[in-house]
């Protein structure tokens, strides 16, 4: 099938290139022009084009237009796609990471210009190229089935890694539950390999322990295989801040587990704790330690 690609970072590229291996044509766009160009002069059946304007004019209705922008710049891209003269038939993919209620007022919006609107959560990061992106998809039956062939292609198989999960929203809930399922599983590793540097009377090797776990550990994972791979690099990590940031994704699971009264600590805690790696100096440390030196006489480490 033949269609377009806006925003061509890490992922969007890549999944350009598993889209053209496959055979389908692609429009590609981005507002840093030249990973345009630079994406069609390395790849046969991708044209570059400079506006969106000229996106359209390169599909013929009803087109298929797949965004791979951040959240933030959904509701623009919107807005221009359809001043550059996106219309009635056509099929808007919103492959990112949006929170799933906005998703849901955008698929009203233009599903009342008869404009389908398709929420594609994608996971699989930069390793997608080669193993396949793992696709939740919400929207209509008639709407995921305009989109299919590239799905089957960007899954890691025709018939797996995929699905169409539900109603126009759904693909970005099941994403962003996901998402909030990474968090925890994340905060668990790395609060054991914390453990295991701590011991330092054992003088562990942690890059060893963390291949035994890789063979054979009901602990073995992709991300026990990316800590592997990092402790390859750098036994000690320090290379790295211990500041952990969070794309949105984790805070809106421990919104909505709020709403609908679902308990969920070990995926609100993981979040709470990316907010803690943030602080060079924790008051909650400083009021903490006043308590115990009130009540047990502790011995508290002075301030720096």
């Amino acid at each position: 099938m033949k269609l377009a690609m806006i925003g061509l970072g890490k992922m969007g590229a890549n999944m350009v290139r598993r889209l053209v291996r496959d055979g389908h044509e692609v429009i590609a766009f981005d507002v840093d022009a030249h990973a345009a160009t630079a994406l069609a002069s390395e790849l046969d059946n991708v044209t570059a084009v400079n506006s969106l304007a000229e996106l359209i004019q390169s599909l013929a209705p009803s087109r298929v237009i797949w965004l791979m922008v951040p959240h933030q710049f959904v509701d623009q891209s919107i807005d221009d796609l359809l001043a550059a003269g996106m219309e009635k038939g056509d099929c808007l993919v919103d492959g990112g990471n949006s929170n799933f209620n906005l998703t849901r007022q955008r698929a009203d919006r233009l599903g009342s210009l008869s404009i389908d609107y398709v929420d594609s959560g994608t996971s699989g990061g930069i390793w997608g190229l080669e193993n396949g992106y793992s696709i939740m998809v919400g929207g209509s039956d008639e709407a995921v089935d305009k989109v299919r062939p590239a799905l089957e292609s960007l899954a890691p198989a025709k018939d797996k890694g995929w699905g169409h999960v539900g109603p126009s929203g759904a693909g970005h809930y099941v994403k962003m539950v996901h998402n909030g399922i990474e968090y925890g599983m994340m905060q668990s590793f790395a609060e054991g390999f914390e453990m295991l540097n701590a011991k330092q009377e054992m003088d562990l090797d942690l890059h060893q322990i963390s291949q035994i776990w890789q063979h054979g550990s009901v602990v073995r994972s992709w991300l026990l295989d990316l800590i592997a791979d990092a402790f390859a690099g750098d036994k000690n990590l320090s290379s790295l801040s211990d500041y952990v940031d969070d794309s949105g994704e984790g805070r809106w699971t421990v919104q909505d587990s709020i709403d609908l009264a679902v308990p969920t600590p070990v995926l609100t805690l993981a979040l709470q704790m990316r907010f803690r790696s943030r602080q060079d100096d924790a008051f909650a440390g400083k009021v903490l330690n006043a308590m115990r030196a009130g009540f047990g006489g502790h011995s508290i480490q002075p301030a720096e």
